[in-house]
């Protein structure tokens, strides 16, 4: 699948109004602020970052290196705790839950994509597929992971183990282990950084489709301008805060904002 070009890009700074506080995200983040280390040393990682994400969209998150990025994705996913601000998932607020209820929740209403694809090498495909579920305490729906195998090409290879298939099928099951708990956003970390570029196309199309089709929630983390022109929308960070987004983008586009970017000496204004 090709990334869509129906519309021109246009850019959109510093309008963190328009993120904030919509009535249907699928992830939020209110003045998120996280640091790492203490006084001279100390890295401010995210700095009050505000935005929303609405359901049924396709996200790209992008920036230089040290901008932002993981954390952003580690916050965002309940993986790590702000320093302050808030997190709301699907409307509930996260930032303040349990570890225990936190990893309840993970389990059962976020997904994640990694570019190591992190399959369990004893388990076949479907069980690997059925693994969240079986860790959330579910019922293991073997229909509805089947299902999800065929669509995403990998129907007759439900009985194979990880070390069998090829680096892009493995993907695969991994994009299929994200969506069968119907999460509210899937998170995925530079999924095709491991990927030749063709099989790297054919994994983005699948998330594009399970957007256009499943009506699912993926947030990405890449560094490829090409795997951004997949995404409906996506939001740069650099020194830990915002510094603008483009809508339907094209690689040459995110190209040359991530050029303008990485040029831009530390604290200077998007």
């Amino acid at each position: 699948m090709a990334p869509r070009r129906d519309r021109r890009p246009t850019e959109h700074a510093g309008q963190t109004e328009q993120y904030g506080r919509l009535a249907h995200a699928a992830i939020e983040l209110r003045a998120v602020r996280r640091s790492y280390g203490r006084g001279a040393e100390t890295v401010h990682a995210l700095r009050g970052v505000d935005l929303a994400l609405e359901r049924g969209t396709f996200t790209a998150v992008m920036g230089p290196s040290g901008s932002g990025k993981s954390t952003f994705l580690q916050c965002a996913a309940g993986l790590d705790r702000p320093d302050g601000g808030e997190v709301y998932l699907g409307g509930e607020e996260i930032t303040r839950l349990s570890e225990n209820r936190l990893t309840k929740l993970r389990r059962s209403r976020i997904g994640f994509v990694f570019q190591s694809f992190n399959l369990l090498p004893s388990l076949t495909v479907l069980q690997n597929v059925l693994l969240p579920q079986r860790l959330a305490g579910e019922r293991q729906d073997r229909g509805r992971a089947r299902e999800l195998l065929a669509q995403v090409g990998l129907g007759e290879h439900a009985g194979r183990r990880p070390g069998q298939l090829s680096g892009g099928q493995q993907q695969r099951v991994a994009i299929a282990r994200a969506l069968i708990t119907g999460p509210d956003v899937v998170f995925a970390d530079e999924p095709t950084g491991a990927l030749d570029t063709r099989t790297a196309h054919e994994v983005l199309g699948l998330l594009r489709n399970a957007v256009d089709t499943m009506g699912a929630t993926v947030v990405m983390v890449t560094h490829d301008p090409v795997a951004a022109s997949f995404t409906d929308r996506v939001l740069f960070l650099a020194d830990g805060a915002l510094a603008g987004e483009l809508h339907h983008p094209d690689p040459q586009a995110v190209a040359d904002r991530m050029v303008r970017l990485t040029a831009r000496p530390v604290g200077a204004a998007a």
